[in-house]
């Protein structure tokens, strides 16, 4: 579990904590797809759920859990707003609203839980079988 500052940094630390995690799995394979949703979900969270928070420093969480064939990702934040997922209007310029659109490719599957009392957690699954 990691703790991530809502700034450049925190967003620099979450990749590289995904990055040397999933070394130390031996999961090179899985690299760039997990670093990429994890940049989109926290981003997200950064974006949509801390400015909503009570006052205080705003937490937002990253947990990465191996499982059997697969890695789930998982991102919790003070929000109690559902993510927002908007289906590909195919404009390919578009800068922002692209984000779950991206998670929704990599993943196998992803959704969202309620965190009570307050908050939410967001996950992602990856397959961590290799292609052939």
């Amino acid at each position: 579990m990691l703790h991530v500052a809502c700034d450049g940094e925190g967003f620099a630390r979450a990749r590289g904590f995904t990055r040397d995690t999933l070394r130390g799995w031996s999961l090179d394979h899985c690299r760039d797809d997990a670093v990429l949703v994890v940049t989109e979900l926290v981003s997200n969270a950064v974006k949509h759920a801390v400015p909503s928070a009570p006052a205080g420093a705003p937490e937002v969480r990253l947990g990465l859990a191996l499982g059997r064939a697969r890695l789930t990702l998982t991102v919790s934040d003070p929000g109690d707003n559902a993510p927002v997922f908007q289906p590909s209007d195919g404009c390919a310029l578009r800068e922002h609203g692209r984000g779950l659109g991206i998670v929704d490719a990599l993943a196998e599957e992803w959704g969202w839980a309620p965190r009570p009392p307050a908050g939410k957690t967001v996950w992602a699954t990856l397959s961590t079988r290799t292609l052939t």
